[in-house]
């Protein structure tokens, strides 16, 4: 996915093309359009001729149908307009959009697809454009001709190169930990989410609800968590190791090295000796429903049955408005994608659920550009954490088994959920785009990231997973931000009529000098024979 800025002389926008071969090879099938340089005119979806122009569409008048026909007649390229506010945008476009995303990730084409954020300028140039194709279709002939050949046009030029596959791109992973009091063979418990989001344009990909609500859930837990583990008399006998995964959106590439690194490249890990269980944090910050994603039912006696248990009670005696589930969905090895983060675990024989307030990973929301920071509700994402914070502490702590009652409020006041933490955390991580292709090992958000969990973790380093180069999972490209300028221009039929009419110009000034060259040669013929026969006549009477 390409990301584009539009500047001319006395117009300047910004546009964001949707280049989604983000390869994913880990299917070995391509998708998207390494296509991205661009010279052809604009025109709206309006006109009855979008073959080699760039056809502009607005969100709110967006459908599938004229996409579709947008590529059907071969169009230069593709430009969909999105508000300055996507919050602001009607929720039944805004649906229908996320219903259609999907396709557009998963269709490769030729038509290079740009996304672009409104403005004035932008919105002037739609409107012309959009009048002049309208006024082609409802015209007569003459009058289209004659408005094809005064009218202004937008010529949409790019300058950059073609796309090409990224060599040795990394993606990074981050491990912290907290060690339990007590022995060396302590249980570990594993607390995961992944970091990056995902959506038909990566520079316009901020995943709010997924998976910014679920790191924000992870750091809090690691702030409060860091704290209980500061005092011997609360300083428990279980060993908590914290998981910000990259990659996440393809496949779970960064938890599918660590787990590969940790139980078969190394004689001693945590996750080698006594895992409880591990506990995946995905899409937290809306609704008032949250769903226990597991492949296999924990079997009773066991502790992921006590967190299941523990779970359920927090939420029916400190959160009756919550709706709470079990939802079990056994790992299909057929599909090219994995359902939820747990699997990968589960799949190495390690015990494992995800918690979201989704009943399914199919929901639209956990791939799109519309998952931006109004869809977190920050009360809920606080109360989601809680209950997680909650449920965690009775199992660490074996609270219920000493006598403690179910409506036992453990996080108040100095250890209380910070709202105000939550929505700083949730402010940052959406205030950039955090696509895979767009987080290298060096930047300024992993560094942050790295920091914030050094506050409150021992032992917090990076993991990288790096494609495979002979049969690489997965291959990322370049020239995901280019420069665009808009030109007005006259259509090329004015040319066309401006050279015939020259051509009609100088054939009647050819005709008219031709004309008059005649004209003079016979006036000068006709003075001579005058002069001639003057002359006879002068001689003849002299003579007579």
């Amino acid at each position: 996915l390409l990301l584009f800025v539009l500047n001319s002389a006395d117009h300047s926008f910004l546009l964001v093309s949707l280049y989604h071969r983000l390869d994913l090879v880990l299917f070995s099938f391509p998708a998207g359009t390494r296509n991205a340089v661009l010279n052809t005119e604009a025109r709206t979806v309006e006109a009855d001729v979008l073959s080699r122009r760039c056809v502009m569409m607005r969100l709110v008048d967006f459908s599938y149908e004229q996409y579709q026909k947008a590529l059907r007649q071969s169009a230069g390229a593709v430009v969909i307009i999105l508000p300055k506010a996507m919050s602001a945008a009607p929720q039944d476009v805004v649906r229908q959009f996320m219903e259609i995303e999907p396709e557009m990730l998963a269709m490769e084409t030729i038509v290079p697809v740009y996304f672009a954020v409104e403005d004035e300028e932008l919105l002037s140039i739609y409107e012309q454009t959009r009048v002049a194709s309208t006024s082609q279709g409802s015209a007569s002939a003459a009058e289209v001709l004659l408005h094809t050949a005064t009218a202004n046009g937008f010529q949409m030029v790019t300058s950059g190169a073609q796309s090409k596959a990224v060599s040795d791109w990394l993606i990074t992973s981050l491990e912290g930990r907290l060690t339990g009091l007590g022995g060396e063979d302590l249980p570990t418990i594993v607390i995961v989410a992944h970091y990056d989001s995902f959506g038909v344009a990566p520079w316009l990909s901020h995943g709010a609800d997924s998976n910014g609500s679920g790191i924000s859930g992870l750091l809090e837990l690691a702030r409060l968590f860091s704290r209980l583990y500061t005092y011997k008399r609360t300083h428990a006998g279980y060993n908590l190791l914290f998981f910000a995964s990259g990659g996440g959106k393809f496949n779970y590439q960064g938890t599918k090295r660590w787990l590969e690194d940790n139980l078969d490249h190394t004689d001693s890990s945590l996750l080698q000796d006594n895992v409880a269980f591990v506990l995946c944090l995905d899409t937290l910050g809306r609704g008032n429903s949250l769903h226990l994603h597991v492949s296999k039912p924990p079997k009773e006696g066991t502790l992921q049955h006590a967190f299941l248990r523990e779970l359920e009670m927090v939420v029916e005696s400190q959160f009756p408005e919550v709706k709470f589930s079990m939802v079990h969905k056994k790992i299909n090895l057929a599909e090219d994608m994995l359902a939820w983060e747990h699997e990968r675990f589960a799949i190495r024989r390690l015990p494992a659920f995800t918690i979201s307030h989704l009943e399914s990973h199919r929901d639209g929301l956990r791939n799109s550009i519309m998952d931006t920071r109004p869809r977190v509700d920050s009360k809920t994402l606080t109360r989601n954490t809680r209950i997680i914070a909650e449920a965690l502490t009775r199992v660490i702590y074996n609270l219920t088994e000493k006598g403690a009652p179910a409506d036992l409020h453990i996080f108040t006041e100095q250890m209380q959920i910070q709202q105000e933490q939550l929505e700083s955390v949730m402010d940052w991580l959406t205030s950039q785009p955090r696509a895979a292709q767009l987080v290298d090992k060096d930047s300024t958000f992993l560094n942050t990231l790295e920091y914030y969990m050094s506050r409150y973790l021992k032992d917090v380093k990076q993991h990288h997973v790096k494609a495979d180069k002979r049969d690489p999972e997965f291959v990322f490209y370049d020239q995901l931000k280019q420069v665009m300028n808009a030109y007005r221009v006259k259509p090329a039929i004015f040319d066309l009529l401006l050279a015939l009419c020259i051509a009609v110009y100088l054939g009647v000034a050819y005709v008219a000098v031709q004309v008059r060259k005649k004209g003079n040669e016979s006036i000068l013929s006709s003075g001579h024979s005058l002069g001639v026969n003057t002359f006879v006549i002068q001689i003849h009477s002299q003579y007579s």
